[in-house]
């Protein structure tokens, strides 16, 4: 794809076959990884392909404005015949061209205000690929959690088949009163409720990836798990290094400033407009008359000029002074724009580095909610079998473990997301994938 090649386009566009992707129609039957379901969406993703061809309509509109440092060459003919004398016709032709010498910088001027607005047009790209590219990884990530919890509820009913096994055994031999063996049904029934619901649950989120990669959301996709590993202290950076990474990198803010460059040179322009303008002509004309008939007894002359021509605006209603001011008006709200957006930016790369430090905190938490949890049902279910506890403590061990599990899930697919947020803050979503942006 043309729109990977920017350099803009920090994703590789290698998988797949770039020229294929966005003609195919079924999903690959193999594992993806995440860079590959990115590669893939950034191929077939209309939202990012409309922003691309935006930013290639500003690229020529830049082009365009190469033409007022060259010569401007106009060429006329004419033919026409006497209505009271038929046989004369009259034939004119004529070339002229000019150059702009000098007009006090106002060329220069547009030249760059339409520079900045393609700028402009590349950080809007930018910016349009990066926030896709960050909900396919939220996407992704759900998926995955998704997963895990389906696992996990599939874990619990095999718990809860093995309570009831062991309930209906104790009851046949009198340990137990029939009450445990319905709870041990209940519990059954919860457990085979809950992997129901974890089902659907994938479901939904395996469509809402396909959808995102242009796909029917009812085929299939396999994606590959992260590392268990992630979150050390050791590959954190400093909130200050993070926020000056946001001033260089992060499309936004960089759209902001090129509009208000462009917003200074559409002001300068309308100033420069009251001012003359100096410019060099040359033109060759030609005259021939036919008495008689068509091309008979031709009679011709022809002449030139070469000169200097000055033009300066006197009077035009005032529109050039109020579209001077308009200028200047435009220009304090691009300055105005700018600082605003420069304050969201710093703001947000300031949550999301709080957000990441809490999502780690929280990942540590049910990591030793968990190990307890699974230690509390082993427990419990070995006292049960020896009557030493209840059926209700056994379910409620199982209802623990459950919980805890989930919350695990959430957790650790919750810090991919809240370093892929930060990566996105500082306008660096490709160190979102390769994890190489973390924070304290």
């Amino acid at each position: 794809m043309k729109k990977c090649s920017l350099l803009f386009a920090f994703i590789p566009c290698v998988a797949f076959g770039a020229d294929d992707c966005a003609t195919v129609r079924n999903v690959p039957d193999t594992t993806l990884t995440l860079q590959q379901v990115v590669n893939f969406g950034l191929c077939r993703n209309p939202q990012t392909a409309a922003a691309y061809a935006s930013y290639r309509s500003a690229h020529f509109s830049k082009n365009a404005q190469y033409a007022n440092y060259l010569p401007k060459i106009d060429a006329h003919a004419s033919a026409g015949r006497n209505h009271r004398v038929h046989d004369d016709w009259d034939y004119s032709g004529s070339l002229s061209a000019s150059y702009l010498i000098f007009d006090f910088g106002k060329r220069s001027s547009d030249f760059a205000t339409t520079l900045a607005t393609y700028r402009a047009a590349g950080f809007d790209y930018d910016e349009t690929v990066q926030n896709y590219v960050y909900s396919v990884i939220g996407a992704y990530y759900e998926l995955l959690n998704a997963n895990a919890n389906v696992e996990a509820a599939e874990s619990a009913l095999k718990v809860a088949k093995t309570a009831k096994d062991t309930a209906d055994k104790k009851f046949k031999a009198g340990a137990v009163a029939k009450a445990d063996v319905y709870k041990a049904d209940t519990t059954l029934a919860s457990a085979e409720l809950k992997l129901e619901r974890a089902k659907n649950n994938r479901e939904i989120s395996k469509g809402t990836l396909l959808t995102k990669l242009s796909f029917p959301a009812n085929q299939e996709i396999t994606i590959a798990d992260m590392p268990s590993s992630f979150g050390s202290d050791a590959e954190s950076e400093d909130i200050d290094k993070l926020i000056e990474i946001a001033r260089k990198k992060r499309p936004d803010l960089l759209k902001a400033t090129a509009n208000k460059d462009a917003a200074w040179n559409r002001r300068n322009s309308a100033f420069l407009k009251n001012l003359p303008s100096i410019s060099a002509t040359a033109s060759v004309d030609m005259h021939a008359k036919s008495v008689g008939g068509l091309f008979e007894h031709m009679s011709e002359r022809a002449g030139g000029s070469v000169g200097i021509s000055v033009s300066m605006p006197i009077f035009a209603g005032f529109a050039n002074t109020y579209n001077a001011r308009a200028a200047v008006a435009n220009y304090d709200a691009a300055v105005e724009s700018e600082r605003s957006v420069r304050n969201n930016a710093m703001m947000d790369v300031f949550t999301a580095h709080q957000n990441y430090k809490t999502a780690k905190t929280v990942l540590e938490q049910t990591n030793s909610l968990l190990k307890s949890a699974i230690e509390n049902e082993r427990v419990t279910s070995g006292m049960y079998k020896v009557g030493r506890s209840t059926m209700l403590d056994w379910q409620q061990a199982q209802s623990d473990l459950i919980d805890a599990r989930n919350q695990n899930n959430a957790a650790k697919y919750d810090l991919y997301v809240k370093r892929a947020a930060v990566a996105l803050a500082i306008g660096d979503i490709q160190s979102g994938l390769d994890g190489e942006i973390d924070v304290k």
